[in-house]
């Protein structure tokens, strides 16, 4: 592991002080881990490798999306790495991936943290819900989503391979990102985002640290 690029954190347009991340270089995702299949109310129906999961519009499979805040209330946005088969380059939340045959949900997002992000927290439950988005005529995400929220004032390690962008920003300013670029967040975060603000706005309460 050895310290790279640093990168910047805004919160209200104000720079706050740089912040040195680390890296790994770990391989966490293959195209024939086993995904699992479920139908609309979440009941397992079977199994079928990542890559053909994601073929054409896309097998309805489980996923989750984390959404990671410091005490400050800024959520945690990572730039998928420019490797990815779908949304390459686009921000997204803190960490998004799916458990694998045989393993259960709250195993795979404490597990997927720490393989992308080398953070560990705990993960509050919010709600689930399926979505379909297609990226082009050979791939599309169509997902049964369980959506986690935490906090945590760790400096990550970032994947490489998943990640090269990293940066943390505040509601507001997220709020007014989306509405001016949207097309800059993948279509799950921006579901994801809209249902937090409306429905969880504890997530992003500003904690005090004395």
């Amino acid at each position: 592991m050895r310290a790279i690029r640093r990168w910047r954190s805004t919160l209200d347009n104000q720079e706050l002080e740089r912040q040195e991340w680390r890296d790994s270089r770990e391989v966490v995702s293959f195209d024939d881990e086993p995904l699992i299949l479920v139908d609309s109310d979440d009941r397992e129906v079977g199994f079928l490798d990542k890559a053909a999961a994601h073929v054409g519009k896309g097998t309805l499979h489980r996923a989750f999306s984390l959404f990671v805040f410091n005490t400050k209330g800024e959520l945690l946005l990572q730039q998928r790495a420019p490797g990815k088969r779908l949304w390459p380059g686009f921000w997204s939340n803190t960490c998004c991936s799916h458990p694998r045959r045989g393993e259960t949900i709250d195993s795979a997002i404490h597990r997927r943290l720490r393989e992308e992000l080398g953070l560990a927290c705990p993960l509050e439950f919010l709600f689930k819900f399926e979505y379909q988005a297609q990226f082009d005529a050979e791939g599309a995400e169509h997902e049964l989503c369980w959506v986690y929220a935490g906090r945590s004032n760790d400096a990550p390690t970032v994947n490489v391979n998943e990640i090269s962008g990293l940066r943390y920003i505040a509601p507001d300013a997220l709020d007014a990102e989306m509405a001016a670029n949207p097309g800059a967040f993948t279509p799950w975060f921006k579901i994801e985002w809209a249902r937090i603000r409306r429905d969880h706005a504890h997530v992003f309460v500003p904690q005090s640290t004395g």
